[in-house]
């Protein structure tokens, strides 16, 4: 198997080739076209002449609709494909792919579809007897799209989808781990019949590329998910020519639980909040802290039940969690869970290879429960993007609000408890752009999403996440009586 670069309109074969591995078997299962800075270039100048001079930005909104209507079906018109795709080139289990990520991506687009036309309406207003204002929104040019590993083809549809409905041309830039799905996405919108040079589709290390396609003047705006590491690079490259920016950075995410919640609920629903796709999630839910009656019950059933997900290759509808990306990515857990120890943790299962013969080629690590960690230990800062927890015990919701809210991050938290009011009351208090009450990782599209702190800012969905693809244009008309505004008269003539 073998993809190319989708640029302007076509699909172009690189020179230059990279294997594309499945974590599963450590083996490769394609090979991708690594972009150059030559095709960097032909893909801006396609963007910027498909929305200078070209008809996506000025096609009626009925007509765009029906483009996006369509590659909103094209989704699903190929959704089984593409849960493979996506399940073979990230080593996500396939019901993660297949029941999730597949159709949330084609909502994505259908609600785009559905909506954006009264998100871009505008409004008139009267701001005296003399002058009245419109204010307009527009889309704002050529949009760049750094679409990280964990979520390759639905971060790329929450982004494209409004993107492209607000009248913006783009680049999308998939990670260059899992360019598979993306590429397929390009597909798609050729198919759909999307103009020449609205949709490009470049692979290629950011270490490579990133420089040009980021501060290239011609670059109106940014939308970057991934680590907090890379988005420093990005906002450095893009200072260089100044452009809007959309940064969903990392997270060290806090699940409070109190005494009074459901003790069985809440073990279930925080295992799956930090090991559902191998824990390599921004919003995983890494810090659990349990009030201090329920805390022994709690820690004794996630353990009991930690033990028992089943790992295994991500093709495999019986596997529970697969592989993580890459050897890189796991040494980079064990690394983190090493320190831990050495700092006075304590491991109560997993925070190892796997020893099962028939995972010894795929990048598999164990789900792993940490206890008798100190807010100032490593394992308690940092994202460490894998399936590790802590777990930590609270008195009352005071110090739970002070340990969740001690972390430079603030993406996402969780509260279990039967008094709602009170947790509400709690949520207020949380320093985090998402806080969900007695449930974890419900996304919506008529939902905005996006972090505080060094999670970084903007957002994703919703009426919210759409107009940061648009910019505001403020049209004030004079309305005074005789045509002669005041400063016609304000040097006497």
């Amino acid at each position: 198997m073998s993809t190319d670069l989708f640029i302007n309109g076509e699909f172009k074969e690189a020179k230059e080739k990279q294997n594309i591995i499945n974590p599963s078997t450590g083996k490769a299962i394609a090979q991708a076209g690594v972009a150059s800075l030559k095709d960097v270039d032909s893909a801006i100048a396609g963007a910027r002449a498909a929305f200078d001079q070209g008809e996506w930005p000025r096609l009626s909104l009925a007509e765009r609709k029906d483009f996006i209507s369509k590659i909103s079906q094209g989704i699903l018109d190929n959704a089984g494909e593409l849960a493979e795709l996506e399940s073979l080139n990230t080593g996500k289990p396939i019901k993660e792919t297949t029941f999730m990520d597949i159709p949330s991506a084609a909502k994505t687009f259908e609600y785009a579809a559905n909506n954006f036309e009264r998100f871009l309406s505008s409004e008139e207003l009267n701001v005296s007897g003399k002058a009245k204002a419109v204010l307009r929104r527009e889309p704002v040019g050529v949009v760049v799209l750094i679409v990280p590993w964990n979520y390759p083809l639905l971060i790329a549809c929450w982004k494209l989808a409004s993107a492209l409905a607000a009248g913006n041309t783009v680049i999308l830039k998939p990670s260059s781990l899992t360019p598979l799905s993306a590429l397929k996405l390009a597909g798609i919108a050729h198919t759909a019949g999307i103009p020449a040079g609205v949709v490009n589709v470049i692979n290629g290390s950011g270490d490579k590329i990133g420089a040009a396609l980021c501060a290239d003047r011609r670059i109106d705006m940014l939308s970057f998910t991934g680590s907090n590491e890379v988005g420093r690079k990005i906002l450095e490259y893009s200072s260089q020519n100044i452009k809007k920016s959309i940064m969903e950075l990392g997270g060290k995410s806090a699940s409070l639980i109190f005494n009074d919640a459901d003790l069985d609920t809440a073990v279930n629903s925080s295992l799956v909040s930090i090991f559902l796709n191998q824990g390599q999630m921004c919003t995983a839910m890494s810090r659990i802290f349990v009030q201090d009656s329920l805390y022994d019950k709690f820690v004794v059933s996630f353990v009991e039940k930690a033990r028992t997900i089943k790992l295994g290759p991500a093709d495999s509808h019986e596997t529970q969690m697969g592989p993580l990306i890459s050897e890189n990515q796991r040494k980079r857990v064990i690394a983190f869970v090493e320190k831990a120890k050495a700092e006075g943790a304590q491991v109560l299962c997993g925070g190892k290879i796997p020893q099962d013969p028939a995972l010894k080629n795929g990048f598999f690590f164990e789900p792993t429960v940490i206890i008798d960690v100190k807010p100032q230990m490593t394992i308690s800062k940092e994202e460490v993007f894998g399936p590790v927890v802590t777990i930590s015990r609270f008195s009352n919701s005071d110090e739970a609000v002070k340990l969740a809210n001690a972390s430079d991050f603030g993406l996402a938290a969780c509260i279990w408890s039967k008094d709602i009011n009170f947790a509400e009351r709690v949520a207020c208090q949380l320093n985090s752009g998402t806080v969900w009450i007695n449930t974890y990782g419900m996304f919506y599209n008529q939902l905005p999403y996006g972090g505080f702190k060094q999670s970084g800012f903007g957002k994703e969905l919703g009426r919210e996440g759409f107009l940061e693809y648009t910019r505001l244009k403020n049209i004030i008309i004079d309305q005074s009586a005789d045509s002669r505004p005041l400063v016609n008269y304000w040097y006497g003539f």
